[in-house]
């Protein structure tokens, strides 16, 4: 599998879905960089992992994982021999409790998941270390019960700067006629009295700084100089101290290195497990069966990149040797490539452990997933599409083998038709010759007709309702389908004369005799011009009023004084305007209103629930002064009477 083929399948996006889900930069990395695995054993491995994560979290909530960024720099600092500081002792510290909650964690579901839960058995949350550090590290200091020495020159600190504070105001207190302000100054790490630069002989000291002006010195008394030099060396002694309880703690870490990395690769692997496993419940996520056979089975699959309202489910199914290729024809815009991309995605998803959105599923393992899809046009390259799709068939050629899943779109346009149908059926029997399973969509008919008489193929297509010119999106394995650009052509009202010249040219070559039976008989019927201009009017009048039935039923869809949930944000409400042509509904919101849209409104309390019959809404919505107004108004009208409205 290569960059092309992740990106054209969209299988790099769910990696990236996935890196979003893990809490480690390590393991977002190696999502992102994860490939199917090749062994069966393998896949069934991180299928059931995934599984019994997923049950963990249904079970237990999300799980207690740490982030190790921080904690992998500390490490690294260890190795240097270097001293930790605070803040990494902290991560030391966090990471710990961390694996602590996580053993509790994980021993709520051994009976649940035993083969996740076993990983308790991983980690060990060294208490002792913990307890250690977090005794003797708060915040980004050392806390004064790391050691009693700490504690003693600390409270031999607070009692030198309280002498020194009393020495200061004394001479505040002798020296006021000195001084430009009545108040002690911190300079520097000094506390100084500010002097009138005129009296700085007058008081005994150093000079420890002075205003930009020049007009006050800042001094420190003499008086406190010893009691300073005190101070300074307990300073000393408290930094020595700090620096021998972290080179201690340093050294505690450094002798269960060992255990904590082992701690870290079990934490790192259930973030990855926990990641696929919230991928699965944010897709809402099955696992596949995997066999040995050369089978693949979807029942209700659904494109995780599709909105959910939109999506039609697929049923698919390639089996054995006489369902090993699939060629899908139908109408452009029908589903056909959206087909190719499911199955191709839910292949590399199978095969990686992870689940895929389905009702029920069934892959076997590929060597490799080979796909030509889409418009590969390359300016740089100076190649024009069909250059380009044979470029890129010519290398699946050569690596295909019976173990690979080869998907191709639109095989042979671009060019001739003529001569793009021999190629596409040229590449299909030399597929087929390499026994791979193959998957390919064509819009000739020429083909279909090929794939009908070919051992191991077998035609599908994309259903459309012709009456309504709509793709149902579904498909139907077994029948060949049409392009229906005929169809469409007549329901748009192409004329009935050029309907029969459009079948003349293109079913009249001897080759082609075989695809007029595809075609009702209808298609051909002569209907005059202005007949067949009502039958589209009346179509444009069906739709209308399809449009008017559906505006119908989204107004009945609440009441006014209905109680309702608005979504996101699950702020109560009550409805006061029907649905508008939007369908925005208008619904009071904390006294203000507002317009939302039907699908973020959930209903609380009918209002018939709520209020008695004939109740005058009026109370709910509008304010005392215009509820009088209104009473005036029906009884006369009154030109300087005013009505607010709130908005």
């Amino acid at each position: 599998m290569n960059t092309k083929t992740n990106s054209t399948l969209e299988f790099d996006k769910i990696l990236d879905m996935l890196a979003d889900m893990a809490m480690s930069e390590n393991i977002k990395d190696k999502i992102r960089e994860l490939k199917p695995y090749m062994k069966e054993t393998d896949v069934l491995m991180h299928m059931e992992q995934t599984s019994q994560g997923k049950k963990i979290i249904e079970t237990a909530g999300n799980p207690p994982l740490a982030v190790i960024t921080n904690l992998s720099k500390a490490l690294i600092q260890v190795e240097q021999y270097s001293v930790l500081s605070p803040s990494d002792l902290n991560y030391v510290a966090q990471f710990l409790a961390a694996c602590r909650r996580m053993k509790a964690y994980l021993k709520k579901c051994e009976y649940a998941a035993p083969e996740v839960s076993s990983y308790s058995g991983s980690i060990d949350a060294i208490e002792t270390l913990h307890d250690e550090i977090a005794s003797s590290i708060r915040g980004e200091g050392v806390d004064d019960r790391a050691s009693a020495q700490l504690a003693g020159i600390r409270r031999k600190i607070i009692n030198t700067e309280e002498q020194i504070k009393d020495k200061v105001n004394q001479s505040l207190s002798s020296n006021r006629q000195y001084l430009s302000e009545n108040f002690i100054s911190f300079k520097n790490g000094h506390y100084t009295l500010p002097v009138k630069a005129q009296y700085k002989n007058k008081i005994k000291g150093n000079i420890i700084d002075m205003s930009g002006s020049k007009a006050t010195y800042f001094i420190e008394p003499a008086s406190v100089a010893a009691l300073n030099s005190k101070m300074d060396i307990l300073k000393i002694e408290e930094e020595n101290e700090i620096r021998r309880i972290l080179c201690d703690l340093t050294e505690k870490v450094e002798s269960q290195m060992m255990t904590i990395k082992i701690n870290i690769e079990a934490m790192e692997t259930l973030d990855f497990i926990f990641a696929k496993a919230k991928l699965s419940l944010k897709l809402n996520g099955i696992p596949a069966e995997i066999v040995t056979s050369r089978h693949i089975s979807i029942k209700g699959g659904r494109h995780p990149f599709i909105d959910e309202d939109d999506v039609v489910p697929l049923n698919f199914e390639m089996n054995g040797e006489a369902r090993r290729c699939v060629i899908i024809t139908g109408p452009n815009t029908g589903g056909k490539t959206v087909v190719l991309k499911t199955v191709g995605l839910f292949s590399l998803m199978t095969q990686c452990g992870l689940h895929i959105p389905a009702e029920q599923a069934v892959f076997t393992m590929h060597n490799m997933v080979l796909c030509d899809i889409g418009d590969g046009q390359s300016i740089t390259e100076n190649l024009s599409t069909f250059s380009s799709h044979i470029t890129n068939i010519i290398e699946i050629i050569k690596r295909a083998d019976d173990q690979s899943l080869v998907i191709l779109d639109e095989l042979g346009s671009g060019t001739d038709p003529a001569e793009g149908m021999g190629i596409a059926v040229a590449i299909l029997e030399e597929l087929a010759t390499k026994k791979c399973m193959l998957l390919a969509t064509t819009h000739y008919p020429e083909i279909k007709h090929f794939a009908a008489s070919k051992q191991g193929f077998v035609n599908a297509r994309m259903e459309f309702d012709r009456e309504n010119m709509k793709p149902l999106y579904t498909l139907e394995i077994g029948e060949a389908g049409e392009s229906c650009a005929l169809y469409i052509a007549k329901r748009l009202g192409l004329p009935q004369r050029m309907i029969k010249r459009a079948y003349e040219a293109a079913y009249t070559l001897e080759k082609n005799e075989k695809a007029k039976t595809e075609y009702s008989e209808d298609l051909l019927n002569d209907y005059p011009e202005k007949q067949q201009e009502k039958v589209f009017l009346n179509e444009s009048i069906q739709i209308k009023d399809d449009k008017i039935e559906k505006q119908k039923e989204l107004e009945n869809k609440f009441t006014v004084g209905d109680s309702v949930i608005v979504y996101p944000d699950k702020e109560m409400g009550v409805i006061y305007q029907k649905a508008n042509a939007k369908g925005e509904f208008g619904v009071m919101i904390k006294k203000e209103k507002q317009l939302i849209n039907h699908k973020r409104i959930k209903l609380m309390v009918k209002a018939e629930e709520l209020y008695p019959e004939d109740y005058d809404m009026s109370i709910v919505f509008d304010t005392v002064e215009n509820r009088k107004a209104r009473h005036k108004m029906d009884k006369k009208h009154d030109p300087d009477l005013i009505i607010k409205i709130r908005e």
